[in-house]
């Protein structure tokens, strides 16, 4: 008997993001809860201990940071979820701290674009990233002045960094034509150039982070020189690297310490996550104590102790901190438990693929949900996800792959889609299916291959490719249409997917093709879900009503379930609205209600 409670209050439980503070008042905090039962941006007075919601819209609210000086909350405002819209703020403090302080456009001069990016200044200074159908541009916006363009491109290009003293802005750029892979450039307020940093064609160099020090032109730089994500400094000034190379399988990230003596480093291996101090005067590495999972995000106080989000597939979220203390509680009970996922390696094509299990109660073999990962360049990893404990719920055992185009096993392995997209990744994840039908764990006639935005593309190419292999297809916020998805879907991904196919449609039709889930319509014998936004920039809803027409027109056994939002929904009851329909459809088609 299924408890619908349990699962139901896995959405329902309050959460909260890592709180981010203000570098000039660090008592001053910002962070992201779904308290109110959608997903808003709230702030906090740690010295009171107040804490204010700072946004309040029917779809909720996803983007927000505070400024250096801990005066301002920005936000940004899109329409419904589609991700086009304008920064505002809002003070830190009002005179009425009883509700929602007045929100302001934050540079009235700026027309509505996508977000790419934005760094603020101690002076009031913001640099502004912001794409439209006239290409990239970066705006430095200074206090009652007009905002001046520093950067134009019609390649993709965002925000990157700006130096503590605002001597130095970096940005990443494409203007070599591969966004997978950025440059990075460093330019002065006055728009010159400092420096170039690029590693060539297939390498990607990103910035993530000015040294929080006056006058230092240290910028933080993830790179993939040896074929895996590191990092390196680079001064840009006096011209100098420093790469940091760590006797440790995976990938790395890193952050400041506030002084700018050492780092923070974030260590990324099979699906779980470590902390480690780098000292940088001597190469002394000390790990940093954590719990075995995953670490949704971390920084460091200035008294030297180390916040972070962490959760395990078995254990909600939680903020903690190195001192001991748990950081920040949300209200209301706790998300109950779920299950613990199990490892398993699979043999492929190109080498061991990477698998997380979590099974139901009772004996194998069980139904069994193969639920894909969007990105493509994302990992499914061992974090609390409701919506997988839904399943497990209802009796499904779930299998998630990290397929060729997964982060986290290095750059050949992320990189192995391009110029084949889609049908590469459907090759793993055919191989762990064989494996969970061979083992016993999964019943052949009852396997269920769902996933989100790229999750659900692969869903819809999958049974298209594999009809064979799946009985019932769930997709959410998928492509379905290639062709109809470019033309209509917001720049910077058009940039990404001609980095991924080699060109634009027009430039390599067939290679669009053969990786449409539309060509391979008729194939089909899955009865298919289908849960799209209206407002979606990123799989819009017209090449979705094309797949679904042709659906129709076949004859095809499938629903349609449209909600008004964007690339997925901020709103609580209507995350928990979908999980039910689709379980609901799995099992009905499955025979099992």
């Amino acid at each position: 008997m299924v408890d619908d409670e349990r699962w139901k209050a896995r959405f329902r439980a309050a959460r909260i993001t890592l709180p981010r503070w203000a570098r000039d008042v660090p008592s001053r905090s910002v962070y992201r809860s779904n308290a109110t039962g959608t997903w808003e941006i709230y702030s906090w007075d740690r010295d009171t201990g107040a804490r204010r919601q700072v946004t309040d819209r029917p779809n909720g609210t996803w983007a927000g940071t505070i400024d250096p000086s801990g005066e301002w909350v920005w936000w940004f405002a899109d329409t419904d979820g589609d991700e086009f819209g304008v920064w505002k703020r809002a003070p830190f403090h009002s005179p009425d701290e009883s509700v929602p302080p007045e929100s302001v456009p934050a540079v009235p001069e700026l027309e509505p674009s996508y977000p790419s990016g934005l760094s603020l200044g101690r002076s009031g200074l913001a640099v502004i990233g912001r794409t439209t159908d006239a290409g990239n541009t970066i705006h430095m916006c200074r206090p009652a002045a007009s905002p001046e363009v520093l950067y134009h491109h019609a390649e993709d290009a965002h925000v990157a960094g700006l130096s503590r003293d605002e001597s130095l802005i970096a940005i990443g750029h494409s203007e070599h034509g591969d966004s997978r892979h950025m440059a990075l450039r460093v330019l002065r307020p006055d728009g010159s150039t400092v420096a170039d940093l690029w590693d060539g064609p297939g390498k990607g160099v990103y910035g993530a982070g000015f040294a929080p020090v006056d006058g230092d032109a240290r910028l933080l730089v993830n790179h993939e020189r040896r074929g895996r994500d590191e990092i390196l400094i680079w001064d840009p000034v006096a011209g100098t690297e420093h790469e940091i190379v760590l006797d440790l399988p995976g990938d790395f990230g890193a952050s400041w310490y506030p002084d700018g003596t050492a780092l923070l480093i974030s260590h990324n291996h099979e699906a779980r996550d470590e902390l480690y101090r780098y000292d940088l005067s001597d190469g002394t590495l000390t790990r940093v104590d954590t719990p075995r999972g995953v670490i949704g995000g971390a920084d460091v106080r200035p008294d030297g102790t180390v916040e972070f989000s962490w959760s395990s597939a078995a254990e909600p979220p939680v903020i903690r901190s190195t001192s001991g203390a748990v950081v920040l509680t949300p209200p209301g009970p706790g998300a109950p438990p779920s299950v613990p996922v199990e490892d398993v390696w699979v043999d492929g094509l190109a080498g061991r693929i990477h698998a997380l299990v979590s099974k139901p109660d009772g004996e194998a073999p069980f139904p069994t949900v193969f639920d894909i990962h969007g990105g493509p360049t994302a990992q499914d990893d061992d974090s609390f996800v409701p919506s997988a404990a839904a399943w497990v719920d209802h009796g499904f055992a779930v299998v998630r792959v990290n397929y060729r185009g997964s982060t986290g096993y290095g750059s050949e392995w992320r990189d192995a889609i391009e110029g084949r997209v889609g049908l590469t990744e459907l090759e793993d994840i055919k191989a762990v299916r064989d494996w969970a039908v061979s083992s016993g764990l999964a019943d052949p006639a009852r396997l269920v291959l769902t996933g989100g935005s790229w999750g659900g593309f692969l869903t819809l190419l999958g049974i298209g490719t594999q009809p064979d292999d799946w009985s019932v297809a769930v997709a959410a916020v998928p492509v379905a249409d290639y062709v109809a998805a470019y033309e209509d879907e917001m720049e910077g991904l058009q940039a990404f997917d001609r980095s991924l196919f080699g060109g634009s449609p027009s430039e390599v039709p067939d290679r669009y093709r053969e990786s449409s889930p539309i060509t391979y319509v008729e194939a089909v014998r899955a009865p298919v879900l289908v849960l799209a936004g209206e407002n979606d920039p990123r799989c819009p809803i017209r090449q979705i009503d094309n797949y679904l027409a042709r659906l129709a027109e076949l004859g095809h056994p499938h629903e349609m379930y449209r909600y008004d939002a964007g690339h997925g929904s901020l709103v609580v009851e209507e995350r928990i609205t979908q999980m039910a329909a689709e379980i609901g459809f799995a099992r009905k088609h499955l025979g099992m209600s």
